[in-house]
């Protein structure tokens, strides 16, 4: 299965975008991104560098990954660990995700959440800051 990129958005070269993943109309995707296989990648998102999308992954429209905590760092920040969002990850429209964190695989960010810190596997967040409201098992 081809992947699939909006002619309207801006993906740069040094991007990886894995087989079967598509990029909405006006999406950013930066420098050394890396997109895994069978994602989906929604209008306007803002992927920047220094984070790692794995596989099977829905990102919704207008979703922004920052990767700078204390801007202007003046690049201080490629010294710090990615942002990775798990396999099977879906991240409603317009969160926020702050950088250096990880969340975890199977889990879902509610629509405008703002996730500040990482997020266990299979967990559901909503709110800002994002908090886990998922039954535990």
């Amino acid at each position: 299965m081809k992947k699939f990129i909006h002619k309207l958005s801006n993906v740069y070269e040094s991007a990886c975008i894995g087989e079967g993943s598509k990029v909405g109309a006006f999406a950013e995707i930066g420098h050394n991104v890396v997109i895994g296989k069978g994602c989906s990648i929604g209008c306007a998102a803002f992927i920047p560098e220094n984070v790692i999308v794995k596989n099977n992954v829905f990102i919704g429209p207008h979703v922004v990954f920052t990767n700078d905590k204390y801007a202007p760092s003046k690049g201080k920040w490629r010294e710090m660990p990615p942002t990775i969002v798990e396999d099977g990850v879906s991240i409603g429209a317009n969160a926020t995700l702050l950088p250096n964190i990880i969340i975890g695989h199977g889990s879902k960010i509610g629509a405008g959440a703002v996730v500040t810190k990482d997020v266990a596997p299979n967990a559901i967040m909503v709110g800002n800051p994002a908090r886990n409201i998922s039954k535990p098992k």
